[in-house]
């Protein structure tokens, strides 16, 4: 029987999926062959669209139509993921291996829309470059005192859990994965990756919840996966260890994994932050992170399940008077020397940049230093040094940027991320998912790149306007949207040097709120110049770790880019760029053009009124209301900062605070 399309609460907003985006779907004679559970979900959607729109589904017909759409299983050496496009005589036709693949297709002919019935097309393979297209969600499951609901959330309570077990009713979640499908991520953690008292529970007596949360993703492809405490033995079990290498603890994880897979026969596997901001670990016993992995890698190998492990491993008690230590080189220097330690199907999750998904800031170079170590790159869709979801900033450039650089010897940082791309979901129970709805275009975008790495970010969202919006406003939220990113970097911290926010939540500007904390955050401001030394000669020794050419690049102020100059050298305030500016009188200048950059985008929001939804249109004008104030104040707080410490005026005369 077709499943039913979710049933979204009144006042939760579509996204790309309103049902307008099924009209040229809805309105034809399909033909669906083939059996199975996400064949079942296939039909559901077309069956829906053309009750709205007046079309016909026709299942495993013995003749041979006429039909607009075919969508069937039959393919051959497609994965289950993959499927063929073609158009031939009349009819499309969307063929694959498995029923992910069948469900992949018919969300490209809801893109292409029209498009996909007109004219003929040649047969064309889509397969996901990427295997895993993860996202990570930091919810717990009961309200945190500190971290409330979702860690780092910026959209609202959590999609999953409400007080502390899993919502009744998972109509929501449903369309979740729905949502998500239609991008082409397959994987979710469900809780926070610093796993408190009552999440370390789902792994036993709560696996229940989450495996009704994994019913509601499935019929989608998604498959769930659990953030776990090293120390799950002790809290859980009540072992006098949690030793990685201890016989008892490897028969505990054992059969804890095996209760798991009883609930949730698909279930992905274990994420684990270790040894990170306070969270145990296996140095608690002598032991390597590869000892951590693999002891958990052993539990899930039986039933085909991958532990991500996650390298965000640093000292977080720095003395900022110590200029050695230095927390970009963390990851490296502790796992490098663990390349090929790790178990087959133990990922190593390494965040793009080494420090903390800054505005700016270069990528790591631990991607490029473990050829025989399976590494999984890390994003961060929710925007926590990225406005924070109340300011517009779409990131698909910087991603974009991220991984097409080449860190390898003829491989980009998509093509060396062999154990998948993942994100931290920017997601909650608000009506428009993320909060600001033109954040939704991050999370769109995500899933669009990890299933093609090199896909033209532009293109993609142009795809989320037309999906969400229709044709009338695209040209205005294109260009509203396009050069966000850039305009957010403008306005606050400056050439690479990161952090400059409010300590705690974040949000905000505070130049010296990180600056002699244990975090290791430093900017290193005095009256000589700004910056951060990591060179070889003089420095951390930071830029060493790149290979050719990129340790040669970054070694020299002169040859580094100087939208990192500030990440990798410290310099004086009248460094000439390659602009032909000053160091000060760049600081000065973007952040004068960063606050006319969003009065701009504010205007031209305010000119799409009548061409988008009405709610829609008021919420994000309210949120431009506060992006303009909160850029004017990172305007007048930085200039005005930088003006006290190098004493030199801005050269246009203009007022700095």
């Amino acid at each position: 029987m077709p499943l039913p399309v979710p049933v979204l609460p009144e006042g939760v907003d579509p996204a790309w999926l309103p049902p307008a985006a099924f009209r040229a779907v809805g309105g034809r004679r399909t033909l669906i062959r083939g059996s199975g559970p996400l064949v079942e979900t296939v039909h559901g959607e077309v069956a829906e669209a053309c009750r709205r729109f007046g079309g016909r589904v026709v299942r495993d017909a013995s003749d041979d139509g006429p039909y607009d759409l075919v969508l069937g299983l039959g393919a051959d050496g497609l994965g289950d993921e993959g499927f063929t496009l073609a158009r031939e005589g009349g009819t499309t036709t969307v063929t694959a291996s498995g029923g992910r693949g069948l469900l992949y297709g018919l969300f490209h002919v809801v893109r292409l829309g029209e498009a996909a019935f007109t004219g003929e097309r040649s047969r064309r393979t889509h397969r996901p470059a990427l295997a895993l297209r993860m996202l990570d969600h930091w919810d717990n499951v009961a309200v945190h005192p500190v971290m409330g609901q979702v860690e780092r959330g910026y959209a609202g309570g959590s999609l999953f859990w409400e007080d502390g077990r899993a919502r009744g009713d998972l109509e929501r979640v449903r369309a979740y994965g729905r949502l998500l499908a239609a991008c082409g991520i397959n994987a979710i953690s469900v809780n926070n990756v610093n796993v408190h008292a009552t999440e370390a529970r789902l792994l036993t007596d709560r696996i229940g919840d989450v495996a009704a949360i994994a019913g509601a993703l499935r019929p989608y492809g998604i498959r769930t996966h659990l953030s776990v405490s090293f120390a799950a033995p002790l809290l859980l079990g009540g072992l006098p260890t949690a030793d990685p290498l201890d016989g008892a603890v490897r028969a505990w994880w054992a059969e804890a994994t095996r209760r798991v897979y009883e609930a949730i026969p698909d279930f992905g596997g274990y994420v684990v932050k270790a040894d990170s901001e306070g969270q145990p670990g296996p140095f608690a016993y002598g032991r390597s992170h590869a000892d951590g992995a693999n002891l958990l890698a052993a539990a899930l190998e039986p039933f085909g399940g991958t532990v991500h492990w996650r390298a965000f491993v640093y000292d977080h008690r720095q003395d900022w008077r110590d200029r050695t230590t230095d927390r970009a080189r963390a990851a490296y220097d502790h796992f490098v020397p663990l390349d090929g330690r790790f178990a087959p199907n133990a990922v190593l999750q390494v965040k793009h940049g080494p420090m903390d998904f800054q505005v700016r800031e270069p990528v790591s170079p631990l991607i490029g230093a473990m050829p025989r170590t399976r590494l999984a790159v890390e994003l961060q869709v929710t925007q926590e040094y990225t406005g924070q979801q109340r300011h517009v900033c779409w990131l698909g450039p910087m991603w974009s940027d991220v991984l097409g650089f080449p860190i390898e010897p003829g491989a980009s940082v998509g093509e060396s991320a062999r154990g998948g791309l993942v994100a931290v979901s920017n997601a909650g129970d608000d009506p428009f998912w993320t909060g600001h709805p033109l954040a939704q275009a991050n999370l769109y975008t995500f899933g669009r790149l990890a299933w093609r790495p090199d896909a033209d970010p532009g293109a993609v969202l142009d795809e989320w306007i037309g999906l969400t919006y229709g044709p009338g406003p695209a040209a205005g939220l294109h260009a509203v949207l396009d050069g966000s990113w850039r305009t957010y970097e403008k306005y606050t911290a400056p050439l690479g040097v990161g952090f400059m926010v409010q300590p705690g939540h974040h949000y905000g500007p505070s130049v010296d709120g990180y600056e002699y904390s244990p975090w290791g955050t430093y900017h290193f401001a005095d009256r000589d110049g700004v910056g951060v030394d990591r060179s070889v000669a003089t420095g951390t020794g930071y830029a060493g770790q790149y290979g050719k050419p990129w340790a040669e690049v970054y070694e020299s102020a002169d040859s580094c880019p100087d939208e990192l100059l500030l990440f990798f050298h410290h310099v004086s305030y009248a460094h000439l760029l390659a602009s032909g500016k000053t160091v000060i009188q760049h600081i000065y200048d973007t952040h004068f053009e960063g606050v006319e950059e969003v009065e701009a985008a504010r205007d031209v929001w305010a000119g799409l009124v009548d061409l988008v939804d009405p709610a829609r249109h008021r919420r994000v004008a309210e949120l431009f209301e506060e992006q303009l104030r909160s850029a004017r104040e990172w305007r007048d707080q930085i200039n005005s900062y930088f003006f006290r410490k190098s004493g030199v005026p801005d050269a246009h005369g203009r007022r700095i605070y």
